[in-house]
């Protein structure tokens, strides 16, 4: 028991050696999106730790294996949509990106992985009503 005890000691410190980029890129204010203060006061409380470059890293996230995990869910949330950069969209892009905005908002995000660890970040109905209204897409 001791030594498969020392063993999996061993691999989780091995594990800290593979690090995780978590830089955040420099911000152009001109290229983030434009929106009314209420609407930006909720992306930022739930939608920019993953969907822009100005992710907060908590100190678990420096701890493998979460540190990849949440470094993954970075990565493709900005793939996916960044807010920092917006006006580097396309008009065409920005439709579909506020059409996906207006379908995630009202089921699927902010992740519930992420409210688990982030309970402010949890949209009330109100505020996903809120998003979805502001989106401007029509049913």
């Amino acid at each position: 028991m001791k030594r498969a005890l020392l063993i999996i000691f061993i691999i989780f410190i091995a594990m800290q050696v593979i690090r995780t980029d978590q830089n955040n890129t420099a911000n152009e204010k001109e290229l983030e999106i434009k929106a009314p203060l209420e609407v930006m006061t909720i992306l930022k409380q739930s939608c920019y730790d993953c969907h822009s470059n100005q992710s907060k890293w908590p100190w678990y996230s420096q701890i493998a294996p979460f540190s990849w995990i949440i470094a993954s869910h970075v990565e493709d949330g900005r793939k996916s949509l960044n807010f920092a950069t917006w006006e580097n969209y396309s008009e065409e892009e920005k439709t579909k990106k506020m059409k996906r905005i207006y379908q995630t908002v009202y089921a699927s995000m902010p992740l519930k992985s992420y409210t688990w660890l982030h309970e402010e970040a949890d949209l009330t109905k109100e505020q996903r009503s809120f998003i979805r209204e502001w989106t401007g897409v029509r049913k």
